[in-house]
């Protein structure tokens, strides 16, 4: 099914743009505008495999729900955040980096059904 790619060059190490992309605390700040929160999982810091959050927000006018976890994690290269419940029948997140003289590059796919 359809899958969506997009690279972001950010001037940070490596490490950090890894664990920003996997922290609770910052996704909750970026998502303020869709009262998106946290209702059940990891509630603050950095999510590692196996971890789980479910997380509730208004999108196109609808509430909805979506639960998470950490499916696959390779520090600080890339991790897969897979849906476990939610609207999709499938949804899977990669986030992978590659840091080359002090930028990172940063590529998400998002692959689902």
């Amino acid at each position: 099914m359809p899958a969506l790619r997009l690279t972001t060059l950010i001037h940070a190490p490596q490490a950090r743009c890894f664990d920003l992309a996997r922290s609770v605390d910052l996704h909750r700040r970026s998502a303020a505008h869709t009262d998106e929160q946290i209702v059940a999982g990891v509630a603050h810091g950095l999510m590692g495999l196996h971890d789980q959050v479910t997380w509730r927000a208004r999108h196109l006018g609808v509430r909805q729900s979506l639960t998470s976890r950490i499916t696959a994690f390779d520090p600080p290269h890339h991790f897969r955040d897979s849906m476990v419940r939610g609207a999709f029948a499938r949804f899977d997140h990669d986030h992978f980096f590659r840091e080359h003289a002090g930028v990172t590059e940063m590529r998400d796919v998002f692959d689902y059904d």
